[in-house]
């Protein structure tokens, strides 16, 4: 039963069941849903808190007598403008080809060693003259760090630290000889500042020296006032030159210049504002002055009292973050540290830290990608080595993209703008790479590329030339289309699909052993070496020549090439099921049940993709059958992807079993034989371990707990011929698809389902209560909670309580 409803009325009743299923727990749980705190400061990196505002990141130690605030800036990256494609590639590609062909035709045979050899000999040809040149590429740096020594500061009481996820704010306070210190600090978007205030609740009691540092030689103290100070540098090895602007307001006291320092004393409050920005203006081009962009900055937010800045902070930080919000009944809430919550959780129910990494995810995304700013990578904007792990840049085999699965499902599709705009000059950058490696035209993106947008395979063949970056990253753009329904951003974006498509159906192979067109020279990400015809590449080549036949009808511009595409999509190899009832991983039945590698590449067309639904339960089972074989432990980002994955396969015990995997206490590297062995977990800061740290993992647990309680789909089928309008898309919507029996009771407000549509729900005891959607585009759908189904069909802007 369907009726009209009045949306107050129905935000106010959510709002009641809401108040009623948590009464038992109270602000312990909403606190534990919304707060990362600790009693004691941060020793390591990954016990700091984040900051960031989508170009500068900080991390707070939260230390008493020394405060560091580790920083960086998003364009601080070693090297600089580069192409990276290898001239005369494209003249090699034929026999690297032909060397896989025959390895193919001797692993049908079973004489595996000599196609091992021809593997070989392929891949060191490939070395040889098929990679870019240079062959490596450029990594992400630290800029700086801000210390703030506090004398005499060493026997305190009552230490808190915490980071309050529904204003993005960070506080540390403690009791020294009876005053309570507070130290606040956010990092505000509209400002383009990070803003710390240091107060007492005793007049005069603020006591404390400022200095920069950075860990780049060379870096240069340019000035100090008692307003403030300014640290340049510039990367070693690079071309990237930044600037560092501290100003100082104080009320009361003195502040006094000694060296490269500035002393304050007796002081009742200090405030803080710091500013960066480097000589980056685009991936060719390093003739910004950051002097003035910092100045500038600095000028925007002058006049402005702590107060009106910490408003405009926590306004613009709310309008995205408030958007969504998720609530499990937890049977008993945690008051413990966040660093001992996940220590007990295995012990614990404390469903409320499933709720705060959900949220923090998307804490991370709004304070790690906004508009202006760079592609979040794989530390985010946060990153303190100057050797970081995989260089700290943008792999996009799995990672990046896995960076943006929150984004346009739990409701902050803005966050979105850097990682598109960059796909564009990657469409641009691309186009040299697709003509000098394999003759096509269009452009083309590898697995990895950096703030320079390489987009050639770098690093080794057997894992560096993998051609389904493009083709990836550009049906990003399609779902982020799906979800909003924006033509204009359709129409924007659609010559970026065009050459995404150009290039495959140039590049696609015609298999003389099979007939079908597959993709080569390529690999199974990361698994198995260079071959040809990998099964993720078939998914991603096939579902992008489906988008794009789809945008070409939307937007009128059926042509010659979609006419193409739509040909060829039916020609490509299909999805195979091998000798152990797997889903195949290559052309040839060759996977290893016991091969529990991190990737899981032939399942994207489970999810993040749709190339396999549950439309065809042969295939859909045999894609389970293949996630079993890999296990459920394994690297932090992969057990986020395999919480998705079994979603997708609507087995909500199982995907909370791998959250329960992943929520574990991190190790990196023991340190004595005593020391638990290598683990991927949770850092006590929360960030996901690989182990090391890479963020992308926190961003694939958000997206996995939003996908076991609402999933999409488009029903519409590519091969409806004609003109299309989006109205005529037909999508289904899954209510709690994948619901854990330990979830039994909660809420969620603000998720959205591809077709435009936004959904609020609520059970108790594992029962649907109350259903909101609101239709933000008048497209038809059909609403699925259990075994029932019912056709919705809403107005654009029409919202209404469902009863399944």
């Amino acid at each position: 039963m369907m009726k009209r409803t009045n949306y107050l009325f129905i935000v106010i009743l959510m709002l009641i069941f809401n108040a009623c299923t948590t009464s038992q727990d109270g602000p312990a749980v909403k606190a534990g849903e919304l707060m990362l705190w600790y009693d004691e400061p941060a020793v390591e990196w990954t016990e700091a808190l984040p900051l960031g505002n989508g170009t500068l990141g900080g991390m707070v130690f939260g230390g008493v007598a020394r405060e560091r605030v580790q920083l960086n800036e998003s364009t601080v990256w070693t090297g600089g403008p580069e192409t990276y494609a290898h001239p005369g590639a494209v003249e090699y590609l034929d026999n690297i080809r032909g060397l896989l062909q025959q390895m193919r035709v001797f692993e049908r045979k079973g004489e595996w060693q000599k196609a091992w050899e021809l593997q070989k000999e392929a891949e060191v040809l490939a070395m040889d003259h098929f990679m870019s040149i240079p062959l490596t590429l450029t990594e992400y740096q630290p800029m700086a760090d801000l210390f703030l020594d506090f004398p005499g500061h060493t026997q305190t009481e009552n230490y808190r630290r915490e980071l309050d996820l529904s204003t993005g704010l960070s506080r540390v306070e403690y009791d020294f000889q009876g005053v309570r210190h507070v130290r606040e600090s956010f990092a505000s978007y509209p400002d383009q500042c990070i803003v710390s205030r240091i107060s007492a609740d005793k007049r005069g009691s603020v006591s404390f020296n400022i200095s920069l540092d950075s860990p780049h030689s060379g870096y240069e103290i340019k000035e100090v006032t008692p307003g403030g100070m300014v640290l340049t540098g510039k990367v070693e090895n690079g071309v990237i030159e930044f600037e560092v602007h501290l100003q100082l307001i104080t009320r009361g006291g003195e502040i006094t210049q000694r060296g490269d320092a500035l002393e304050v004393r007796g002081a009742n409050s200090a405030t803080l504002m710091i500013v960066a920005a480097s000589n980056y203006a685009d991936y060719n081009t390093v003739d910004r002055n950051p002097e003035r962009i910092c100045l500038e900055k600095l000028e925007k937010s002058a006049g402005k009292s702590y107060k009106k800045l910490l408003q405009t902070h926590i306004e613009d930080y709310q309008q995205l973050f408030n958007r969504a919000s998720l609530h499990l009944y937890s049977p008993t809430p945690s008051t413990l540290p966040t660093d001992e919550r996940i220590r007990q959780f295995a012990a614990e129910n404390d469903n409320s830290i499933i709720t705060l990494i959900f949220n923090y995810g998307r804490y991370l995304a709004i304070s790690g990608s906004r508009k202006g700013g760079q592609t979040l990578n794989l530390q985010g904007i946060w990153n303190d080595k100057m050797n970081p792990p995989w260089g700290s840049k943008y792999t996009c085999n799995i990672n990046i993209q896995m960076n943006h699965w929150p984004m346009d499902l739990t409701g902050i599709s803005e966050c979105n703008e850097p990682f598109f705009r960059t796909i564009k000059e990657l469409a641009e950058a691309g186009q040299l790479t697709a003509r000098e490696h394999y003759g096509a035209e269009g452009w083309v993106l590898h697995h990895n590329w950096d703030l320079w947008r390489a987009t050639a395979p770098v690093n080794r063949s057997n894992h560096g030339i993998w051609v389904g970056g493009s083709g990836w990253v550009t049906l990003h753009l399609w779902e982020h289309f799906l979800y909003t329904g924006d033509l204009a951003f359709l129409e924007e974006y659609y010559p970026v699909m065009e050459g995404a498509v150009q290039f495959y159906t140039d590049f696609l192979y015609e298999d003389e052993i099979t007939g079908y067109l597959i993709s080569g020279p390529s690999n199974s990400p990361e698994n198995g070496g260079l071959v040809m015809g990998p099964t993720m590449d078939h998914q991603i080549i096939r579902s992008l020549f489906e988008a794009y036949v789809l945008a070409s009808r939307l937007l009128g511009e059926e042509n010659e090439l979609s006419e193409k595409a739509e040909a060829m999509a039916g020609r490509i190899a299909p999805n195979m099921i091998g000798q152990h009832d797997q889903l195949q991983e290559w052309l040839e039945d060759k996977d290893d049940p016991d091969n529990k590698h991190r990737h899981v590449s032939h399942l994207w067309g489970v999810h993040p993709g749709s190339d396999i639904t549950w439309k065809d339960e042969t295939l859909f089972n045999a894609a389970k059958q293949s996630l079993v074989y890999r296990g459920d432990e394994a690297t932090g980002w992969s057990m986020a992807w395999k919480t998705n994955l079994w979603a997708r396969f609507l087995d909500g015990d199982h995907a909370f079993k791998i959250l329960q995997n992943l929520i574990v206490p991190a190790v990196d590297k023991p340190e004595k034989e005593s020391d638990p062995p290598r683990r991927a977990g949770l850092y006590p800061n929360l960030f996901d371990a690989h182990p090391p740290f890479q963020i992308d993992g926190n961003f694939g647990a958000s997206a996995g707990i939003a996908e076991m309680l609402i999933q999409s789909h488009i029903l519409t089928e590519v091969n409806e011929s004609g003109p299309l309008e989006f109205s005529d898309f037909e999508f289904l919507i899954h209510l709690l698809p994948a619901l854990p029996s330990a979830w039994e009771t909660g809420s969620f407000e603000g998720l959205w389902a591809r077709g435009g549509f936004e959904v609020s729900i609520s059970w108790d005891n594992g029962e649907l209560q109350t259903c909101v959607i609101t239709s933000h585009q008048g497209n038809p759908c059909k609403l699925k909670y259990g075994d029932k189904t019912i056709d919705l069909s809403l107005e654009k802007g029409e919202t209404r309580t469902i009863s399944l």
